[in-house]
C-alpha cells in the first residue's frame, strides 16, 4: 500500500507540473496563431487547451485515487483515474473532428501564414512539450497517466508539424503544407484516442482484465489436489494494474477451508498476478445454482 501511495504522489506531482507548463504556453501559442494565421498553431493551441483540461483532470484523479476506501466507495477511489482516461479519450476524438474539418477547408482554399513567427513559436512549443512528455513518461504506467501523456504527445506532433509547415512555406511557398501536416497529426491522434477509449471503457464495463485467462485459471485450480471443481469465476479490474477475481471452489468434506483458500490464493498471486481475490469454498451443491 505504501508503494502504491508513493506512485500516486509521484503521478500527481508530475501531472501538476505538466498542467501548469502546458496551460501557460497555450496562451502564448493561441496569440501567435491568431497573429500568424497558422492553422497548425491554432489547432495546437486548441489541442493545448484540451490538454490542459485533460492534465488538470488527470492530476485531480491521481490525487483523489490516493484516498483510502470509505462507506461510499468500499474499493477506494482508483476508478477515478479510469474515468479521467475515458473522458480524455473522448476530448481527443472531439479535437480530431474539429481539426479535421478545419484542415479539409484549408485544402480547398489554402491561406497564407507568417512563417518565421510561426516557426519561432512552434520551436518553443516543441521544447515545452518534450519537457512535459518526459515528465509523464517517467510516471507510473496506468491508463490515466498514459492518456495524459498521449495528449502531450499530440501537442509534440503538432509543434513538429508547425515547424515543418513554416519551413516549407518560407522556402517554397507551399501553403498546402499547413493542412496536409495537420491531417497527418489527426491520423496519429485518432489511433491513440481509440486505444485509450477502448481500454478505459473495457475497465468501466467490468471486462475481464487484459492478460487474465479465465479458462487457464480454472484448469490450474482444478488441478489442485484438494479442489473438486472451480466455477462462477468472475474477473474485473479497478484499474488496468489492479485485477480482481471471485470464484467458488467445491472441495471434499472435512477439507481444511483455510488451507485450500490459501493454496488457491497462492496460485492466483504467483501464476496470474491477481493479488486480491474472494474465494467461496463449498462442500456441497452451490447455493447460487438454480
Amino acid at each position: 500500500m505504501n508503494h502504491d501511495h508513493g506512485h500516486h504522489q509521484q503521478d500527481a506531482r508530475l501531472l501538476g507540473r505538466a498542467f501548469f507548463l502546458i496551460a501557460g504556453f497555450m496562451v502564448i501559442e493561441l496569440i501567435a496563431g491568431l497573429m500568424t494565421n497558422a492553422l497548425v498553431l491554432l489547432a495546437d493551441a486548441g489541442h493545448m487547451f484540451l490538454d490542459a483540461t485533460a492534465l488538470g483532470l488527470s492530476w485531480w484523479a491521481a490525487r483523489v485515487s490516493a484516498k483510502g476506501s470509505d462507506q461510499k466507495l468500499s474499493y477506494g477511489y482508483h476508478r477515478f483515474q479510469v474515468l479521467a482516461a475515458f473522458i480524455n479519450g473522448l476530448t481527443l476524438v472531439a479535437l480530431v473532428v474539429w481539426i479535421g474539418i478545419e484542415a479539409v477547408s484549408r485544402l480547398a482554399a489554402p491561406e497564407p501564414i507568417l512563417p518565421l513567427p510561426a516557426l519561432a513559436v512552434a520551436a518553443v512549443g516543441f521544447i515545452v512539450n518534450i519537457v512535459a512528455f518526459r515528465w509523464l513518461h517517467g510516471a507510473s504506467d496506468n491508463a490515466n497517466v498514459r492518456s495524459a501523456a498521449l495528449h502531450v504527445m499530440g501537442d509534440l506532433l503538432g509543434s513538429a508539424a508547425a515547424i515543418i509547415a513554416a519551413i516549407l512555406v518560407y522556402f517554397f511557398g507551399w501553403l498546402y503544407a499547413d493542412p496536409v501536416l495537420t491531417l497527418l497529426i489527426i491520423v496519429i491522434l485518432g489511433r491513440g484516442a481509440y486505444r485509450v477509449i477502448k481500454e478505459s471503457a473495457h475497465i468501466l464495463l467490468e471486462g475481464v482484465p487484459t492478460g487474465v485467462d479465465l479458462n487457464a485459471i480454472k484448469r490450474e485450480l482444478n488441478a489442485l489436489p484438494q479442489v473438486v471443481d472451480v466455477h462462477h469465476v468472475h474477473a474485473w479490474a479497478l484499474t488496468a494494474e489492479r485485477p480482481l477475481l471471485t470464484l467458488h471452489a467445491l472441495v471434499a468434506e472435512h477439507t481444511p477451508v483455510h488451507s485450500v483458500t490459501q493454496e488457491i490464493k497462492t496460485v492466483l498471486n504467483e501464476s496470474f498476478g491477481i493479488h486480491h481475490s474472494t474465494i467461496q469454498v463449498e462442500t456441497g451443491p452451490c447455493p447460487d445454482d438454480h
